[in-house]
């Protein structure tokens, strides 16, 4: 019998996914101060590689035990696809920001992206934003600008790179909830992690053969030799991304993004506390003010 093209949505439990998606933000905040510590160390697309190839065998495990029937392609094979290349591009920016700014300013940056849906909805769905949506893009837009402070002497380019990554996964989200709903978040969090595999394997292969001179930093340098206190960093990675994969999945799919969305700025108090706890970063006056005005910007167009 032919299997349908579009799974009948899921019915929403709002008190589970948002204690999901708390769940989650912490895992994600800790696995990213764990990054930033680490990278030094290890190259990006060998964390892609490793901490995916960890992750996807105790997936595909945990689906046989429990379901096997589910292990199968995703109806929505394209909309699953797409949020995985999304995802994907949304983690590289992130990461290559993360040795060069503090955590909790890359968090503030990043945590933009209800500002994006707000925009995107109105864009790509068509819901009206109306004057709270714009009063809300204004005051993220403030905030953004007492974090980053474009001056000659003081503005870090590597900034902008949490934005980036919060309109990806603002449009992953969107995708999330309208076109891949009715998936299995394990089968989701299996198509992200390949998808981390293929792309690391692709930049590395890309790498050893066009890269010249010294090979260094967290894009080009070469893969470092893993002892056992390597693999322990990557093993606590992998149950980070695991945790992020799935959980941020069966949240968006079991809750409204207005709602879910609105939780999900735990990740910025997570990593304010972590940025102090592990690098003794103390955000001033001014970018506590702008992480401010962004989590107000964020609940007001999740609100509206």
């Amino acid at each position: 019998m032919q299997r349908q093209s579009d799974p009948s949505p899921q019915a929403d439990n709002v008190p589970f996914a948002v204690a999901v998606i708390v769940f989650t933000v912490l895992a994600l905040s800790l696995g990213d101060a764990l990054i930033k510590f680490t990278s030094g160390d290890f190259v990006l697309w060998q964390i892609f590689v490793l901490r995916s190839v960890l992750v996807v065998p105790v997936l595909l495990a945990y689906l046989w035990l429990r379901n096997p029937t589910v292990l199968r392609i995703p109806a929505a094979l394209g909309w699953t696809l797409l949020r995985s290349l999304l995802l994907v591009g949304m983690w590289v920016a992130y990461y290559a920001a993360l040795p060069h700014i503090q955590l909790s300013v890359a968090a503030a940056a990043y945590y933009t992206l209800p500002i994006f849906i707000t925009l995107f909805s109105a864009a790509l769905i068509g819901d009206r934003v109306g004057r709270l949506g714009w009063l809300a893009v204004f005051v993220g837009f403030f905030g953004v600008l007492l974090i980053l402070r474009p001056k000659a002497g003081d503005f870090n380019l590597f900034a902008l790179l949490p934005l980036l990554s919060a309109v990806l996964y603002a449009l992953a989200m969107i995708l999330t909830r309208t076109k891949c709903r009715g998936e299995n978040p394990v089968i989701l969090s299996i198509a992200l992690n390949v998808a981390f595999i293929l792309g690391g394997g692709l930049a590395t292969l890309l790498i050893e053969l066009l890269a010249t001179g010294p090979r260094e930093g967290f894009l080009v340098a070469s893969w470092a030799a893993m002892s056992p206190a390597e693999w322990l960093s990557m093993a606590l990675l992998a149950c980070a991304i695991l945790i992020g994969s799935v959980g941020a999945a069966i949240a968006y799919q079991k809750g409204p993004p207005a709602v879910i969305g609105t939780f999900d700025f735990a990740y910025v108090g997570f990593a304010v506390i972590w940025g102090v706890v592990f690098f003794a970063e103390i955000p001033d006056t001014l970018s506590v003010l702008g992480i401010a005005l962004i989590v107000i910007a964020g609940i007001l167009s999740l609100r509206r």
